[in-house]
């Protein structure tokens, strides 16, 4: 945890459902779509009661019981046009972008936007995407050296000129590539294994969690700091944690929506998205991949949002949130179930009381708490 993580306010995004049937896998009913316009509502709706971000996920053939998927960079943009001070994360594979490509597109759309536009490098875990579409397939440490020279490239072509690599897996020689962007990209990556805490520490701005508890986010963002730490970029990465939100009138009603969605999984699609991702977390070196050691209920919402315990009252789901502030956490990205409404509720009702919190030193005193060996919540 730095500093920083204590003084500046946290931020919050969600995740764009630029993907039909939802954030969980279940038949539980989702008042939520994929379309075009349906998005731009949501983005006018999470910039006007307080969201930072906007995360546009990145999936070319159908999986996690989606049939559906627009493409995340281009969407990301229409949500840039549509709206005046939302960032938005487009999330974007190695492999399947060449980074001098992506890098000239961005750099103009941060001059069109404001440098609003994120990205999100994604290693990738899903084979069956890759070899369906006549594409590489590399090991676990090969993706994640191939994003590392990707995020390289992205950055040397954006601030060196002229610009020589010569990496592995992409080279340039004297590359005049203007305009730069004024503001370059923040870049945000996740994983969980040895390699992609690597990675955070040593080129990322933002290291994404999947939903945890206050110990395992801990963890994480201590390993990952200290790696920072070896490669002289103290305080440089902030964290992001994945979080379902389930906000409600009494935490009663809240947690019976949780368990309605569960009871309501769509079983075979969570059974065999579960076994495709255990794989990949099987592949890796130590066996510390993302979802390795995620059940069935985790795995319902697919990026283990239910973990977070973002279930309850307004006041409740806000003290939790800054329970994660004092142990590092500097942004939350949050899933819905309903999400134009949701985003809308989170959004009035427990963004103002995570910033009266804020301004009332609640997190400085749980971090206080956790220096002296009190548990995290224990501060009332």
């Amino acid at each position: 945890m730095t500093d920083h993580t204590l003084t500046a306010p946290l931020s919050f995004a969600y995740w764009v459902p630029n993907v039909s049937g939802g954030l969980v896998v279940s038949t539980i009913e989702q008042r939520t779509n994929h379309t075009p316009a349906y998005n731009v509502d949501v983005a006018r709706t999470a910039e006007r009661v307080g969201f930072d971000y906007a995360l546009t996920q990145v999936r070319y053939l159908a999986s996690y019981g989606a049939d559906a998927q627009h493409e995340s960079v281009s969407f990301s943009l229409g949500l840039l046009s549509a709206t005046e001070r939302l960032r938005v994360i487009a999330a974007v594979h190695p492999g399947q972008w060449p980074p001098h490509l992506l890098a000239k597109l961005s750099a103009t759309a941060q001059e069109l936007h404001g440098n609003r536009l994120a990205l999100n490098v994604v290693s990738g875990w899903f084979k069956d995407e890759y070899t369906r579409l006549g594409l590489d397939w590399l090991d676990h440490e090969e993706r994640y050296r191939r994003a590392e020279e990707f995020i390289e490239v992205l950055r040397g072509l954006w601030d060196e000129d002229p610009f020589t690599f010569r990496g592995d897996f992409y080279r340039t020689r004297d590359v005049v590539f203007r305009p730069s962007p004024s503001r370059p990209p923040e870049v945000f990556q996740g994983g969980n294994s040895s390699s992609a805490r690597e990675m955070a520490g040593r080129l990322s701005d933002f290291y994404f969690m999947n939903g945890n508890t206050l110990e395992g986010a801990r963890e994480q963002i201590l390993d990952v700091s200290q790696r920072a730490v070896r490669h002289g970029r103290a305080g440089a990465v902030r964290f992001g944690l994945n979080g379902f939100a389930v906000v409600r009138d009494n935490e009663a009603e809240a947690v019976e929506v949780v368990e309605e969605i569960i009871a309501r999984a769509d079983a075979d699609k969570v059974r065999d998205f579960g076994e495709a991702v255990k794989q990949a977390g099987r592949s890796t070196l130590d066996q510390k991949g993302m979802w390795a050691d995620s059940d069935f209920r985790d795995l319902v919402q697919y990026n283990d949002g239910f973990r977070t315990g973002l279930v309850g009252t307004p006041e409740q789901v806000a003290r939790r949130i800054l329970d994660y502030k004092a142990v590092g956490v500097d942004l939350l990205l949050l899933g819905f179930l309903h999400v134009h409404e949701d985003v809308q509720r989170f959004g009035e009702q427990v963004i103002p009381l995570v910033r009266e919190l804020e301004e009332q030193g609640y997190e400085a005193a749980q971090a206080g708490a956790l220096r002296t060996g009190a548990s995290v919540g224990a501060v009332a």
